[in-house]
């Protein structure tokens, strides 16, 4: 899957960056070293689902796909 991100540079130093096609997903860092890596725990955490709390059928089966 690839998803667009939009990198703004912080008015306090650093960057930011938000995934125009997750809404609220954003996240900041120093460098872009540290931006790049806190979007990959921001993406990851707006497409995690708690499985748990959703309701499933005895024959319901749940699976990854990468895209």
């Amino acid at each position: 899957m690839k998803l667009k991100v939009i990198v703004h540079e912080a008015e306090e130093g650093g960057f930011w960056a938000e995934v125009p096609a997750l809404p609220g997903c954003v996240t900041q860092g120093e460098t872009f070293e540290e931006l790049l890596e806190g979007l990959y725990e921001a993406v990851d955490a707006c497409l995690s689902v708690d499985i748990e709390r959703v309701p499933l059928a005895p024959n319901d089966r749940v699976f990854d796909i990468a895209v």
